[in-house]
């Protein structure tokens, strides 16, 4: 499980709308790479529009993101279209980069354990190196406390 400090395990993954997208081809910004369990459920949908609410924010702070899911890109195409979603999101169908990064765990949810993702969020500074985690997060003032993390960096 990758940590402060470590170098962010690269990936290259497809994306809404078509294309591809490798992190070490990111270098010399800053990315954030926000994990999320499902597209279209509430608390996903709420952290997807405020992530794309505050995209332009992010973007003069020198700073990507991107949301990762295990859903297919079929289904982030029609997630980006019903919100009209501003941020790319990736498609780990595989589960690979899920694992790489440690998000993807047993849940327990009402006795019932299962697997799935657990909604964590990774800011990768421009020389590939992460340089804050945010694991089991809840949604409401997030996607602002990620906001001030990249601006100090």
């Amino acid at each position: 499980m990758p940590d402060v400090s470590d170098i962010a395990p690269d990936f290259t993954l497809p994306r809404d709308g078509g294309g591809e997208v490798t992190l070490s081809d990111l270098r010399g910004g800053t990315v954030v790479l926000f994990f999320y369990p499902r597209d279209d459920t509430p608390g996903c949908t709420k952290e997807s529009i405020g992530f794309s609410e505050q995209l332009q924010a992010f973007a003069d702070a020198d700073t990507q993101v991107f949301g990762i899911s295990r859903d297919t890109v079929a289904k982030h195409d029609k997630f980006v279209a019903k919100h009209g979603l501003t941020t790319p999101l990736l498609s780990d169908e595989g589960s690979t980069v899920c694992e790489d990064y440690g998000v993807w765990v047993e849940k327990n949810m009402y006795g019932r354990k299962s697997m799935g993702i657990e909604r964590s969020t990774f800011v990768i500074d421009g020389e590939g190196r992460i340089a804050r985690v945010w694991r089991k997060v809840k949604v409401p003032g997030h996607v602002d406390e990620v906001l001030e993390a990249v601006k100090t960096l």
